[in-house]
């Protein structure tokens, strides 16, 4: 089967999440939350990853879209990218639209000739928070849901975060924050979605990459994270390269150590998911 480039809305009926009041006629509140597709054609089960674009929760950054996609398509992944919703939603819409996503693709796992237990969930800066809550959120699905797509698995069987807000403390992105949760928001909740406070031994295993010098979002959000990881013995791969600007996406541009960040993932997605399947 070949899908590239095709879409479909995450939501056939009504859609979780509250828009900020008096921002209804935003230009993002019309958006309709959906997948771009990038299934490769072949009869054996492949693993899929869904990616999400970063944008710090009021867009969703083109260059970290559809061109990974295509890189996880050319070293033999299945791929979509999740248009969730940004700003004006606030949580949990974001995350409903992801987590929607995973559940939608173990739904067509067998049209789509994707192999159910292979299912990552890759994300650049603030789309890395949305990627690192898929993970530290993952649910079983609901067995008695009147939506079949809900009685299906949101969790991710591998995390792929790239210059990740983690942190909605003193080393976070406050913009991102901002757009998601509010100016000042319930303590409770900030706590919650400052994402090394909720690490599980249920996440997956995990790579995380950033660079030493990132001025948009600090190291200390991958750090704070992959600690949070082994505290609970959860395998994890880090890399900090010495110097590249926040928001490099693939890298392909960029002239420094950091633009190897998708040898050093390929082999590690080799190494978690070996061939035959991969």
């Amino acid at each position: 089967m070949s899908a590239r480039g095709e879409t479909m809305p995450l939501w056939s009926d009504s859609m979780p999440g509250v828009i900020v009041p008096g921002q209804e006629r935003h230009e993002r509140a019309q958006e309709t939350p959906h997948l771009k597709l990038f299934l490769l054609e072949g009869n054996a089960p492949r693993p899929l990853v869904v990616v999400l674009p970063g944008g710090g929760y009021c867009m969703r950054a083109p260059h970290e879209a559809d061109p990974v996609a295509e890189w996880l398509n050319g070293i033999g992944v299945h791929a979509l990218v999740c248009h969730y919703r940004v700003f004006p939603w606030r949580h949990p819409a974001p995350l409903a639209d992801a987590q929607r996503a995973l559940r939608l693709v173990r739904r067509h796992a067998a049209a789509w000739r994707v192999a159910p237990d292979r299912i990552g969930v890759l994300g650049f800066s603030a789309g890395g928070h949305l990627a690192c809550s898929v993970a530290n959120f993952g649910d079983d699905g609901d067995p008695a849901a009147a939506d079949p797509v809900a009685r299906h698995a949101s969790r991710a069987n591998a995390l792929i975060a790239c210059y990740p807000v983690v942190s909605f403390g003193p080393c976070g992105h406050r913009g991102s924050m901002v757009n998601l949760i509010g100016e000042n928001p319930d303590p409770a909740l900030q706590r919650q979605l400052s994402l090394e406070n909720t690490v599980t031994p249920r996440n997956p295993p995990s790579f995380l990459w950033h660079s030493a010098n990132d001025d948009g979002v600090p190291v200390a959000n991958s750090l704070l994270y992959a600690q949070a990881l082994s505290d609970v013995h959860v395998p994890f791969a880090l890399h900090v390269y010495p110097a590249a600007p926040h928001g490099i996406g693939l890298g392909r541009n960029h002239p420094g150590t950091a633009r190897e960040w998708t040898r050093a993932c390929e082999t590690w997605l080799q190494e978690l998911w070996p061939a035959p399947v991969l």
